[in-house]
């Protein structure tokens, strides 16, 4: 029977990689809600208004059965800033079924070139600043919250309907039992010493000023960074607009330079085994799963970290670190894991060498040009 290709059909995109994977694969979802809205081009500010981008969803089915999907989209603050004239693929999950890789894969590439792109490269979900990547390496670890997973046939379909791996990237974990936080040597004492330097508080409160005051650091300190694309507060308070409810103020950690942000890590609880629990839906279990996993949970993940560039290279980032990690060893926490840092990152690399942390999956971008 011939693969057909469905197009905005969100409730066959949410259930594709469930029915693709089966249930017993580490593959997590974002909550369903949350998903809904990412792909909403009514609703997400990267699509929202002229200038912007613009999205597809595609599912692919062999009669009543489903098989993958994937998103055709458009980054155009991305293609302006870099100089490019690149579409994107993301969210591609799909059943080790070549007909229906091929399907989906021409479904992203042709709506890519009707608006006159020249390459397209994925997975991105949707941007660099979320989860990117096709995992090549470490299938059989489980991802934290914010991790992406995929499983081994996927690189196979991508390189057999013509597309190459490209920036290769690195996922990590810290054994927290064992591992020592970052010295406190003269810099960093100097640092502590220096009435111009403090450490914000962080409660309930204040987590929206936190983590405004983090995208500014984000902003300020990604701007080299290949493929960064300065972040709006609209934007970044629509992809974290409940990060209050589930972050832990005990393990994120923003400095303040004479009272204005100047460097940050912040670090949330890994939801992943209670969004797995709940199949990704808020039912009315939800509630009592959450409460149990907030109980057990012994894992959380380091979002991102960032210095702003006049004080990198001064010790700074190890004396945040320090604290973000000693205050999560007190807080019963016994694995950090990372989302990725690309290879073309060595400073960030050798600073994860130097924490002990251990490689979790390999990923690598596959791109094709058009």
């Amino acid at each position: 029977m011939a693969v057909t290709i469905r197009h905005g059909d969100f409730a066959a995109f949410f259930a594709a990689p469930f029915a693709a994977y089966g249930p017993d694969s580490p593959y997590v979802s974002p909550l369903k809600s949350d998903l809904e809205r990412f792909v909403d081009p009514a609703r997400n500010p990267l699509f929202c208004g002229p200038g912007k981008g613009e999205i597809a969803i595609f599912t692919a089915h062999r009669g009543a059965t489903l098989l993958g999907r994937i998103t055709a989209h458009s980054h155009g603050a991305s293609n302006r800033l870099h100089g490019l004239n690149r579409g994107f693929f993301g969210y591609f999950d799909c059943a080790d079924d070549p007909p229906a890789a091929a399907a989906l894969l021409s479904a992203a590439e042709s709506w890519c070139r009707l608006r006159g792109f020249t390459e397209i490269v994925g997975n991105f979900n949707l941007t660099a600043m979320q989860q990117i990547g096709v995992v090549t390496g470490g299938f059989a670890r489980p991802p934290y919250l914010d991790q992406v997973w995929s499983p081994p046939h996927l690189p196979a379909l991508l390189e057999a309907n013509g597309y190459a791996p490209t920036f290769p990237m690195t996922t990590f974990e810290v054994d927290l039992t064992t591992a020592r936080p970052p010295a406190i040597g003269p810099k960093q004492q100097a640092i502590l010493d220096d009435p111009a330097f403090d450490f914000a508080p962080i409660t309930r409160r204040t987590i929206p000023q936190r983590m405004e005051e983090a995208r500014l650091i984000l902003n300020a300190s990604f701007a080299q960074n290949p493929m960064f694309v300065p972040v709006s507060a609209e934007e970044f308070h629509f992809q974290a607009k409940d990060m209050k409810w589930v972050m832990d103020p005990r393990i994120s950690a923003v400095l303040h330079r004479r009272g204005q942000p100047a460097a940050c890590i912040i670090c949330v609880p890994d939801l992943n085994p209670f969004l797995r629990r709940v199949r990704s839906r808020l039912g009315i279990t939800a509630p009592w799963h959450f409460l149990r996993h907030r109980m057990r949970n012994r894992r959380a993940v380091l979002i991102f970290s960032g210095v702003l560039p006049d004080l990198q290279g001064q010790g700074v980032n190890p004396l945040v670190l320090n604290r973000v990690i000693l205050g999560a060893k007190a807080a019963g926490y016994t694995r950090l894991g990372n989302t990725w840092i690309g290879d073309g990152n060595p400073a960030s690399l050798a600073q994860k060498e130097k924490a002990g942390a251990k490689t979790m999956h390999r990923l690598h971008l596959f791109a094709k040009p058009l």
